[in-house]
């Protein structure tokens, strides 16, 4: 892996902690803001909706921009969000500052992702992928239970302080080591980019990984009020349990980075599937107290080995149009982190529990694993179409037809002249 991928990966840490890091700070966020629990989760879902909204329409004001450049402006804007969500005197402006700040780390995810995966051949792409997701796992396993950490003893305000501070750190790594990037010759085109959106097989795997997140983060989202209310733990352990799930996010990471390159397909299927187990698990068993911390380590492992594979999906389904695939596979993931939290807050309201977030969560995984049959189930139709379509051709005489639809030149004659 080039330099500036693990650099990527760096900034990824900062982006991540402060995208995940309310899951451990609602209790005192709706304590000081004087609002209701769920009201403090939509701070997490307003989070994805900036980066849903954000990241294509980042990534298409920013086509023809420098890449350096670029990543070096918006990581800037994400730290003075940060800034002022530290500041926010009301919970409007903090939700406000979490749309901003989430708008600016879409933006770097997407011409960040399309950075990696420029600077490596295509059967890495899933490993460039998997560093930068890395970054999201040490912000699970650092990041996040510090956050929490921070906001027990020194109150909210400072995690947010603390994320500003990494913001810096990541903002001098990008200036100084990630390389100028030229623009290619031919500047992209919008039309051309746009054109991914006409294949079915780009809106699947949006769906599969909108729902695949959703479905962990339903639950992830309420984990502290879980863990304390229907555990029955004492809130001293939520950033250590937090910090277990991080665990198992990196570990994940790492294995499914491994396995997806060669195994796309299986590790979708594989770990879409552990993590609605996981879901019911967590729903059945709520109340016992080994076994929700048990699972917070599992689903962080499921969750995050299915990620890599999920991304690797997108560039390869719509390939043609790098920026956007990028952009597209972020919003798609928002999509999850926005939908997830809020049918998690909806079904608290319903007066269901904190522990149907995890059955909720369970729906969601479920449909994934469908969407997924249903993607593979394509595929498949897809190759063998033009297996029959050059098995046709060759038993009739034909030139064959190779997979890019082109026609194979015709094979010299043994009386035609060679030409220089």
């Amino acid at each position: 892996m080039p330099l500036a991928v693990y650099i990527l990966g760096l900034s990824v840490f900062a982006l991540g902690t402060s995208e995940f890091m309310l899951s451990g700070l609602l209790p005192p966020i709706a304590d000081d803001m004087n609002v209701s629990i769920p009201q403090a989760g939509l701070l997490i879902s307003a989070f994805a909706i900036g980066m849903v909204v954000g990241a294509p329409l980042l990534a298409v004001a920013t086509l023809r921009l420098p890449r350096r450049t670029t990543l070096i402006a918006l990581i800037s804007v994400f730290g003075l969000g940060q800034i002022a969500g530290a500041l926010a005197p009301t919970y409007e402006i903090l939700f406000v500052s979490r749309v901003l700040s989430a708008l600016a780390c879409a933006g770097f995810w997407a011409v960040g992702a399309a950075v990696a995966i420029a600077m490596v051949p295509v059967n890495s792409r899933a490993r460039a992928m998997a560093v930068m997701i890395g970054g999201l796992s040490v912000a699970n396993v650092l990041g996040v239970p510090l956050g929490a950490f921070l906001g027990e003893h020194f109150g909210w305000r400072s995690a947010f302080w603390a994320v500003g501070a990494a913001s810096a750190v990541a903002l001098v790594g990008v200036a100084t080591r990630i390389p100028h990037i030229p623009l290619p010759e031919k500047k992209p085109e919008l039309k051309r980019e746009l054109a991914i959106y006409r294949d079915r097989q780009v809106w699947l795997a949006i769906v599969i990984t909108a729902l695949a997140a959703g479905g962990v983060f339903c639950a992830f989202s309420y984990l502290a009020p879980l863990l304390t209310d229907v555990a029955g733990l004492d809130s001293g352990w939520v950033p250590w349990i937090l910090g277990l799930f991080g665990a198992g996010a990196l570990i994940g990471t790492m294995i499914g980075g491994r396995v997806a390159d060669a195994h796309l397909f299986g590790v979708l299927l594989s770990g879409i599937t552990a993590s609605t187990v996981f879901l019911v698990a967590l729903a059945l068993f709520a109340s016992s107290q080994v076994a929700v911390i048990a699972l917070a380590f599992l689903l962080g492992l499921s969750a995050f080995f299915t990620a890599p594979a999920l991304n690797a999906r997108m560039f390869n389904v719509a390939g043609a149009a790098p920026t956007l695939a990028g952009a597209t596979t972020t919003a798609a993931f928002n999509l999850g982190n926005t939908s997830g939290p809020w049918l998690g807050g909806t079904v608290i309201d319903l007066d269901f529990g904190f522990a149907s977030t995890a059955w909720a969560g369970a729906a969601m995984t479920a449909l994934a694993l469908a969407a997924v049959g249903v993607a593979l189930h394509l595929q498949r139709d897809g190759e063998g179409g033009r297996s029959r379509s050059r098995l046709i051709a060759k038993s009739a005489g034909a030139p064959e037809v190779p997979k890019d639809g082109r026609p194979a030149p015709a094979a010299p004659s043994a009386s035609s002249t060679p030409r220089p």
